[in-house]
């Protein structure tokens, strides 16, 4: 059997066992794709169509005992490979931190933000960094800039010491643990949040696979805005005069706006549409 032939293999298993995907992927081809190229040790973008050899046996058993796994126990995929990519950027991740997928990511790597940002920027802050993947692309996209990425699980940040190692930036990016922003040091020029937002009866519809996340990096409430209302009501206090927040809300746009009728703010383009990553300046915080 082909690689091409086993991804197709995998994804008619993980279509008809109707797994949830949204954690790196968003369709059972993707999904088998990187599965199948993971466990044969292939480079994840390669063109499938030119592996023409037939795989020896162990190598397609071995790519069936994942599959399994995935199927039965609902297990992320990249909590069973220990690995997600964000914007082409590779990070560990497990159990004790959420899976690398923030929107945010896309306005760092499109320079939609740049606009606002003080051209003399110095100091970023991640707030909820969980495995600091937000705050190495914050790293990797603003060499200027220097770091501190906050969070209140002491395990997410132990998943963010490992990606920090990765990528070379233990001194650039200081991790912090902090409820919220209670132990932020300074004050900011760029601010990026992806915090818990998910509304409780959202929670309460979760897939297996988004269950088996950090309950508390998820859950916000009866409306999602919980940690929200904290962070915009605290958040002018350590921007600098022209400092932005850009903060991720998902699918609650509604609630948001319920929440705060009355607050300027500029959706930002990104693949799931202009109201999920919102951009806010200290002025419109203060106003």
């Amino acid at each position: 059997m082909t690689p091409a032939a086993l991804i197709e293999l995998c994804t008619k298993a993980l279509e008809d066992a109707q797994v949830s995907f949204g954690q790196g992927t968003l369709q059972a081809s993707d999904e088998a794709a990187w599965l199948v190229l993971w466990k044969l040790g292939l480079p994840l973008d390669v063109d499938t169509h030119t592996l023409r050899d037939d795989l020896p046996e162990t190598a397609v058993q071995a790519v069936c005992k994942l599959l399994d796994q995935r199927i039965q126990t609902r297990k992320p995929l990249a909590y069973l490979t220990q690995e997600a990519w964000l914007q082409g950027v590779s990070f560990y991740v497990d159990e004790r931190c959420l899976i690398p997928r923030s929107l945010i990511a896309e306005v760092l790597a499109d320079g939609s933000i740049d606009p606002w940002l003080n051209p003399e920027a110095s100091h970023a802050l991640d707030l909820c960094t969980g495995g600091g993947s937000l705050a190495v692309l914050v790293a990797l996209a603003y060499p200027q800039l220097d770091v501190q990425a906050l969070d209140i699980s002491e395990e997410a940040l132990a998943v963010a010491a490992v990606n920090l190692e990765r990528h070379g930036f233990q001194k650039r990016v200081q991790l912090v643990a902090s409820d919220g922003l209670s132990q932020a040091q300074g004050r900011f020029d760029l601010m990026v949040c992806n915090p818990p937002y998910v509304n409780a009866h959202s929670m309460s519809l979760l897939p297996l696979e988004f269950q088996a996340e950090p309950f508390l990096a998820l859950a916000g409430g009866t409306d999602g805005m919980d940690f929200i209302r904290q962070l915009l009501r605290l958040a002018p206090s350590y921007m600098k005069e022209d400092g932005i927040l850009v903060l991720e809300i998902g699918n609650e746009y509604a609630h948001f706006i319920a929440a705060f009728p009355h607050l300027e703010f500029t959706g930002l383009s990104t693949s799931a549409g202009d109201t999920q990553v919102l951009l806010i300046t200290r002025s419109a915080l203060l106003a």
